[in-house]
């Protein structure tokens, strides 16, 4: 069996169809069940069973599947080792840099980052995995990527971190209001991240005795800021996903003492991860930004 055929099972067994998996890995359906032929013939078992819903893995296929994952985790660091065992440096660095990315940050900042350094470094590819920040910092810890950029600190042990920038959280209308009277104002609420929310329902537990009136859930701060836009209710939110919308009205929550309360976003990396130059030279140009300065 070779790297293709690990690649096949992975594919096939999350499909559970032939059909699918074929058109997903870009070969016909008679070359997909011929690669599977030929690896039940070469192990000397039965891979999988044809349903009529599609197919079914037998306790070895199951097997190979769970080895699939090792096998290619271990031929991509293989890869990505002697890509990098040259110390080399400029236009020359080359590898494929893995990012787990937290939502906000893969849609506003990391396209921004990326052109930069694609300019500096265009032999760099990226594979780009987005999650909710608890979800990459999981993936991170587990080292399914190299670098993680994690709304909120969720760092652990073992892990080197470097602050990419703070901001506040506000609530933001399209008209003034009083704050005092929020309770009794329809509030745009959205899905956030677990840190994110225990914020919010923090602040608002020390600033009001009734909760607040929910008159529209959605699952994407994107759709609940433009319910705001539109005069629906009011939002509260990172104050970086409002730089663009001069015409809220923006209110800084602020703690106890009236200072603004921040929210950070940090970049995540192990530290053995330095010895691939291409990861190197990354996390070199992500300290060197000045990403609390909007561009």
């Amino acid at each position: 069996m070779d790297y293709r055929d690990w690649e096949i099972l992975k594919v096939l067994y999350s499909q559970k169809n032939i059909s699918k998996a074929a058109r997903l890995l870009f070969i016909t359906q008679p070359a997909l069940t011929n690669r599977l032929k030929n690896m039940q013939e070469e192990l000397g078992v039965k891979i999988v069973t044809r349903e009529s819903r599609g197919v079914h893995f037998t306790p070895e296929g199951e097997y190979l599947v769970h080895c699939a994952d090792d096998i290619i985790a271990q031929f991509n660091n293989i890869k990505e080792h002697v890509r990098n065992m040259s110390k080399t440096s400029g236009n020359e660095v080359a590898g494929t840099l893995k990012l787990g990315v937290s939502y906000f940050f893969a849609n506003y900042e990391l396209p921004h980052i990326l052109k930069l350094f694609k300019g500096q470094y265009p032999h760099v590819e990226f594979k780009v995995i987005t999650g909710w920040s608890k979800d990459v910092t999981h993936s991170i810890h587990n080292k399914d990527v190299h670098i993680g950029f994690v709304r909120g600190d969720y760092s652990g042990r073992g892990l080197k971190k470097h602050l990419l920038f703070e901001e506040t959280v506000a609530v933001t209308s399209s008209e003034p209001i009083d704050m005092v009277n929020l309770p009794n104002l329809p509030r745009i609420d959205y899905s956030g991240d677990y840190l994110l929310n225990s914020l919010i329902e923090n602040w608002w537990a020390e600033n009001y005795t009734q909760p607040p009136l929910i008159s529209i859930e959605v699952d994407q701060v994107d759709t609940c800021k433009q319910m705001v836009i539109n005069g629906l209710g009011y939002g509260i939110m990172s104050s970086r996903m409002l730089k663009d919308s001069k015409e809220l009205k923006k209110y800084d929550l602020t703690d106890q003492n009236g200072k603004p309360i921040l929210r950070s976003t940090w970049m995540y990396y192990h530290k053995e991860s330095l010895e691939w130059n291409v990861v190197k030279v990354f996390v070199n140009f992500i300290e060197s930004l000045e990403l609390h300065q909007a561009h």
